[in-house]
């Protein structure tokens, strides 16, 4: 790997773990603004990303198959909560589930606004746009509705579908393979509704 791409690997990762810290964020965020205070009283309402980096998900493993395999898998910490602290015991853990995709569109609709608006150098349009395109794949991804991502509690929540605890091996290779067939054609769709402008005449 030459230099131009080492370092584009590294920008692109610094990245994902930043988008990647927000989403945490945001998960404790809103399970506090709802009442329950575990996340905040463990730490992980702060954006240091020490509170957040899981040392073999967050670093050695997406690192490793970045500079090696030039693709990316990789994991935060999840910000535990307790849903009985929750106000709105119906939809309270719907809400906190939701608050770590919602926070990556959010980031991908700011620099959207830049993007369209603001005069910027052939670099820093690149640089901008990857950010909007690596929050709107990180929204995506979790949003896809299989444990332990973000979308199988949405739909707990709205269908009787009951999941085992923890991460689901099976799980895990069914988002993997949905992902690389259809992710990068709903967020190619996503990112031009936000910019105006279609991903391959930047990206």
């Amino acid at each position: 790997m030459g230099n131009m791409d080492l370092q584009m690997a590294l920008f692109i990762y610094v990245i994902i773990i930043m988008s990647a810290i927000f989403h945490e964020y945001a998960h404790a965020w809103m399970a506090l603004y709802l009442g329950d205070p575990t996340a905040k009283h463990q730490g992980r309402l702060t954006l240091n990303p020490l509170a957040h980096i899981d040392t073999f998900g967050t670093i050695i493993l997406p690192l490793f198959l970045m500079l090696t395999g030039g693709f990316f898998i990789g994991y935060a910490k999840p910000v535990p909560f307790n849903p009985y602290n929750l106000r709105d015991q119906k939809y309270g853990s719907a809400k906190v589930a939701a608050a770590g995709p919602a926070s990556n569109l959010i980031i991908a609709l700011i620099f959207s606004i830049v993007i369209r608006y603001v005069d910027l150098a052939p670099f820093w349009t690149f640089s901008v746009a990857l950010i909007i395109y690596i929050n709107i794949i990180l929204a995506l991804f979790n949003l896809i509705p299989v444990p332990p991502l973000d979308g199988s509690k949405l739909l707990r929540i709205f269908t009787p579908l009951n999941f085992s605890p923890g991460r689901s091996i099976l799980g895990i290779l069914i988002a993997l393979m949905v992902a690389f067939i259809f992710l990068p054609i709903v967020a190619g769709f996503v990112f031009e509704l936000f910019t105006g402008i279609p991903p391959g005449l930047i990206l």
